[in-house]
C-alpha cells in the first residue's frame, strides 16, 4: 500500500513540476506577446517592440506547445488534483496566441498591397525574387550562408582629420556587377559599416557588390558633415569603379533610419545621378517632424535632432529645410529623381509611416517611379532580426526592386 502511495505522490510531484513549468513558460510568452502591440516607452522596453513582432511565430509555436501539455498531460485520469488546468491559464494562452498571429494575419494583405504598388512603378511583367515574402524555415534557419568575398576598412576620406572606411562585399566570380552603396543608420550619433554586413553578404550573394560607407557623427559634426562624406563615398565607389568590379552606371543607394536620410538626400541632390534609392524608415520631413513627435517618444526626437542640426527649427529654419529630403522632393522637375523604396513600419514610434507616406505622395504627385511597402505589425529597425518575420517581406520587395533598377 505504502508503495502504490509513494508511486502517487511521485506522479503528483511530476505534474506540480509540469505546471510550474507550464506557468513559467505561459508567463514569458505572454508578456513578450504584449510588445507585439504595445509602444515602447524606453529603449529598453522598445527593444522588446522591436523584437516581438519579429519572432511572434516562434512565440505562437511554444504557447501551442504549452497548451497542448496544459489540456493533456494535466487532464489525464486518476489524479482528481490536476484534472482542469486553472481558466487563467488557458486563458493567457489563448491570448498569446491570437497576439502572436497577428503578423501572419496581417502579412497577405500587405503583400498584396506592396505588389500592387510594385506593379504601378513597373508594369506586370517583373523579375521575381529568390526569397519568399514568408518562409517559416528561413525565421528558423536564417537565410542561407553563400560564399561571397568581402573587404574590409578601404579608406575613402579623411575629413577634419576624421578616416573614412568603407566595406566592400562582391560575388564570389569576379566579373561586373551593379553596385549598392549601404549606408548605416543610429540617430547620425552611432554606428559602423560592419552594421550592413548582413544586407551586404544578402545581396553579394545574388550578384550585387555592396559597399559599406561611414560617416562622421553628430553631436561633435552636424549637417551637413555626415551628407558630405556619404557624397564623398559614393564619388569614391564611382572612381573605383574598375577596381570594385561595378558598372558606374548602375549605382543604388541603400540606407536604414538615419542611413537612409542621408541615402535620399544623397541620391535626390547628385551631381551623377544614382539609378535608385531604397529607404528603410528614413526621416523625411525634419522641420515639422521636430514639432509633430511620436507618442510615447522612446529616443527623445527632439534631442536626437539638436545634436543633429545643432539648434532648433527657430534657431535654424533653412538648416533643418536643407535636411529634409521632402525639400528636395517638393522642389524638383517632374519625372527627375531616383525610382524610390521606400519601406515602412506601421508601429514605427521613431519615424512614423505617415511621413513617409507623404514623401511617397510627393514622388508621385512629381511623376517620379516609386514603391511603398507598408508592414503593419513592424516597429522601427525591425531589420536588427535579419530572418524575422518584417525583414523577410522587406528583403523580398528589395531584390525585386534592385533586379528592375539595376538589371
Amino acid at each position: 500500500m505504502r508503495c502504490v502511495d509513494c508511486a502517487v505522490m511521485r506522479v503528483c510531484f511530476r505534474r506540480f513540476r509540469l505546471r510550474q513549468v507550464i506557468w513559467a513558460v505561459t508567463g514569458i510568452c505572454f508578456f513578450l506577446s504584449l510588445w507585439i502591440v504595445l509602444p515602447g516607452p524606453n529603449l529598453f522596453f522598445l527593444r522588446l517592440a522591436v523584437g516581438a513582432p519579429e519572432i511572434s511565430p516562434l512565440l505562437g509555436l511554444v504557447s501551442a506547445i504549452a497548451l497542448f501539455f496544459a489540456l493533456v498531460k494535466l487532464t489525464r485520469r486518476g489524479f482528481t488534483t490536476y484534472r482542469k488546468p486553472p481558466k487563467a491559464l488557458i486563458g493567457l494562452l489563448l491570448v498569446t496566441l491570437l497576439l502572436c498571429s497577428l503578423p501572419l494575419l496581417q502579412q497577405p494583405r500587405a503583400v498584396a498591397a506592396a505588389n500592387r504598388s510594385m506593379a504601378i512603378a513597373f508594369g506586370p511583367n517583373q523579375q521575381p525574387a529568390s526569397v519568399k515574402a514568408f518562409s517559416w524555415l528561413t525565421l528558423f534557419q536564417g537565410f542561407p550562408e553563400q560564399a561571397v568575398r568581402q573587404r574590409q576598412n578601404i579608406p575613402y576620406e579623411t575629413p577634419a582629420g576624421v578616416p573614412l572606411k568603407l566595406d566592400l562585399y562582391q560575388p564570389l566570380q569576379p566579373g561586373r556587377y551593379p553596385a549598392v552603396v549601404a549606408v548605416y543608420g543610429g540617430s547620425w550619433m552611432r554606428g559602423a559599416p560592419a552594421e550592413s554586413e548582413a544586407m551586404g553578404r544578402f545581396l553579394a550573394a545574388r550578384g550585387y557588390v555592396v559597399a559599406a560607407l561611414d560617416y562622421r557623427h553628430a553631436p561633435e559634426y552636424r549637417f551637413p558633415a555626415q551628407l558630405e562624406d556619404v557624397a564623398a563615398g559614393l564619388a569614391f565607389v564611382r572612381e573605383q569603379a574598375e577596381d570594385f568590379e561595378i558598372e558606374r552606371d548602375r549605382i543604388a543607394l541603400l540606407g536604414w533610419s538615419a542611413g537612409a536620410h542621408l541615402a535620399m538626400l544623397a541620391g535626390f541632390q547628385a551631381a551623377e545621378p544614382v539609378q535608385s534609392i531604397v529607404d528603410f524608415y528614413g526621416p523625411v520631413d525634419l522641420f515639422n517632424g521636430y514639432y509633430d513627435i511620436p507618442q510615447p517618444d522612446p529616443v527623445d526626437v527632439r534631442q536626437v535632432l539638436r545634436a543633429f542640426i545643432g539648434g532648433t527649427p527657430e534657431e535654424f529654419p533653412e538648416a533643418y529645410k536643407a535636411a529634409s529630403p521632402l525639400t528636395y522632393v517638393e522642389a524638383a522637375e517632374p519625372n527627375s529623381l531616383p525610382t524610390t523604396l521606400l519601406i515602412y513600419g506601421g508601429r514605427d514610434h521613431l519615424v512614423e509611416a505617415r511621413f513617409g507616406r507623404s514623401l511617397y505622395e510627393a514622388l508621385i504627385e512629381g511623376d517620379n517611379r516609386a514603391v511603398w511597402v507598408k508592414i503593419p505589425w513592424a516597429e522601427h529597425a525591425f531589420d536588427k532580426i535579419f530572418n524575422g518575420v518584417s525583414n523577410q517581406m522587406a528583403l523580398h520587395f528589395v531584390e525585386r526592386f534592385l533586379a528592375q533598377t539595376l538589371n
